[in-house]
C-alpha cells in the first residue's frame, strides 16, 4: 500500500512538472494524454506505458528516465542508522571485488545519501561504474562516468579514474571516436607526470588500453588506413602491459595481470594484421593457451585473468575472420567462439557474450552464402534469455540478435 502511495506521488509530481513545463492547464494535459482529467494518475500508482511516454514526450524526457524515477524505490536509511562515507566506499569496493554487483549498487544509492562534498559524490560516481559495468548496464555506467567529472570534484585521483572508466564506457559500448578521444587526452596528461600515484597509473594504463584496442576494433571499419591503425594500435597496447605488469608486481591485486594479459593478446592479431605473424601459427598459439581453462566454470581461474582468455578467444575470431580462407576460418572459429562464450557465462561478461554471439552468427552467414542455405540456429531457453539480454545492453548487437532468433524460429510457434 506503502509503495502505492509514494508512486501516485511521484507520478503527481511529474504531471504537475509537464504543466508548468508546458504551460498547459489540467484540461489541457488530460487530452494529451489521452486521459480523463480527474483520472489521469491511476489509483493503483501504477502507470501504463503510454502514460509514460505522454509524460516523457511532454517533459522533453527519455521516457527510461521518466520511468526509473517512477519506480525505483531509493530507500533511505532508518532513522537514527549511522552512515558514515568512508565505511560504504569499503563496503562497496568489498563488493565488487566478490562480484555482488547488485548489492555494490545498494550500497552506492547509500553513499549518496551519506556524501556531503564534491569528492564524495564523484566517489560515489566512481562506484557506480563498477555497479553498472559488473551487470552490463554499460549505458548507465557511462552516465555515472560522466556525472562524476560533471560534480567538480578537484581530487586529481578521482578526477582520473572517472575519465578512465568514461573512455573504457565508450570503448565497451563501440563508441570508438569518443573512447579514443577520452583516452588521447588522459594519455597526454599523464605520460608528462613524473609522479604518478596508484589510481593515476591506474588511469594512465587503462588509457593506453582502451587507445590500444579502439585501434585494432578499427582495423576493419578502416581498412585503407589499417597499417597505421595496427602500428598504433601496437604501441598503446604494448604500453599497457608494460604499466599493468609494473602494477601487478607492486601491488597485490590480480586485476592487473589479467589486464596486461587480455593486452597480449591484442598483440597478437595486430601482428598478424602487420604481416609479423601468420595467422594460422597465431591461432594455434591461442588455441594452445586456452588448454589451460578446460572448465572455465571450476574456479582455478577468475576476474580478469578468466577474462582474458575469452578476449583471446575473441582475438583468435578476428584473426580466423579477416586472414582465413572460407575452408579453414569454421573450423577455429567454432572452437573458440564456444570457449568465449563458456567464459562469458562463468562470468557473467555480456561484452564477451556480445562478442561470441556476434562471430558466430559472422560465421554461420559465411556458410549460409556458400550453401544458399538459411543460418541454422538451435537455442535453449537459457541461450535466449541471454541473448535478449545482450540486445538490451548493446543497442548495435540488436539486428544481430534479432536475425540469430529469427533462424532459430522461436517465434514460429506464435504466428
Amino acid at each position: 500500500m506503502q509503495k502505492s502511495v509514494s508512486q501516485r506521488s511521484k507520478l503527481s509530481r511529474f504531471v504537475d512538472l509537464a504543466r508548468v513545463y508546458r504551460g498547459w492547464s489540467k484540461t489541457e494535459l488530460s487530452r494529451v494524454l489521452g486521459r480523463d482529467p480527474s483520472k489521469i494518475i491511476p489509483e493503483s500508482g501504477n502507470p501504463k506505458l503510454d502514460l509514460l511516454v505522454g509524460l516523457a514526450e511532454a517533459l522533453d524526457w527519455n521516457v527510461g528516465d521518466v520511468a526509473e524515477s517512477v519506480w525505483c524505490d531509493r530507500t533511505t536509511p532508518a532513522a537514527g542508522e549511522p552512515c558514515p562515507f568512508r565505511e560504504l566506499s569499503l563496503e562497496a569496493l568489498s563488493a565488487h571485488e566478490s562480484g555482488r554487483y547488485e548489492d555494490m549498487l545498494g550500497v552506492t544509492r547509500r553513499m549518496r545519501l551519506a556524501a556531503s562534498t564534491p569528492r564524495e559524490h564523484a566517489i560515489t560516481c566512481n562506484r557506480e561504474v563498477g555497479a553498472w559495468d559488473g551487470l552490463g548496464r554499460f549505458p548507465r555506467a557511462l552516465e555515472a562516468s560522466q556525472e562524476g567529472l560533471s560534480i567538480g570534484c578537484t581530487d586529481p585521483d578521482v578526477q582520473v579514474m572517472l575519465q578512465a572508466n568514461l573512455a573504457n564506457a565508450h570503448y565497451t559500448l563501440w563508441h570508438l571516436i569518443e573512447a579514443k578521444a577520452v583516452a588521447r587526452d588522459l594519455i597526454e596528461r599523464l605520460e608528462a607526470d613524473p609522479n604518478r600515484s596508484e589510481p593515476m597509473r591506474v588511469a594512465l594504463g587503462m588509457a593506453h588500453y582502451v587507445r590500444g584496442h579502439v585501434a585494432r576494433r578499427q582495423l576493419d571499419s578502416e581498412p585503407d588506413l589499417r597499417n597505421r591503425l595496427a602500428a598504433e594500435a601496437g604501441e598503446h597496447l604494448r604500453r599497457s602491459v608494460e604499466i599493468h605488469l609494473d602494477l601487478s608486481a607492486e601491488f597485490t591485486n590480480a586485476s592487473y595481470q589479467g589486464i596486461a594479459n587480455t593486452s597480449k593478446g591484442g598483440l597478437l592479431e595486430v601482428d598478424v594484421a602487420l604481416g609479423r605473424l601468420e595467422p594460422s601459427t597465431a591461432i594455434q598459439h591461442i588455441t594452445r593457451e586456452l588448454e589451460q581453462v578446460v572448465d572455465p566454470s571450476d574456479g582455478s581461474l577468475c576476474g580478469d585473468i578468466l577474462e582474458s582468455w575469452g578476449w583471446w578467444s575473441i582475438f583468435g575470431c578476428n584473426i580466423a575472420l579477416r586472414h582465413l580462407d572460407q575452408t579453414e576460418v569454421h573450423r577455429p572459429m567454432a572452437i573458440l567462439t564456444n570457449k568465449a562464450g563458456e567464459i562469458a557465462d562463468a562470468l557473467g561478461n555480456w561484452s564477451l557474450r556480445e562478442r561470441a554471439f556476434t562471430l558466430e552468427n559472422f560465421r554461420r552467414q559465411r556458410i549460409a552464402d556458400l550453401t544458399g542455405l538459411e543460418p541454422d540456429w538451435f537455442l535453449d531457453e537459457e541461450e535466449i534469455r541471454t541473448i535478449s539480454g545482450t540486445m538490451g545492453r548493446f543497442p548495435g548487437f540488436r539486428d544481430v540478435g534479432w536475425r540469430i532468433l529469427d533462424a532459430a524460429h522461436i517465434f514460429d510457434s506464435n504466428s
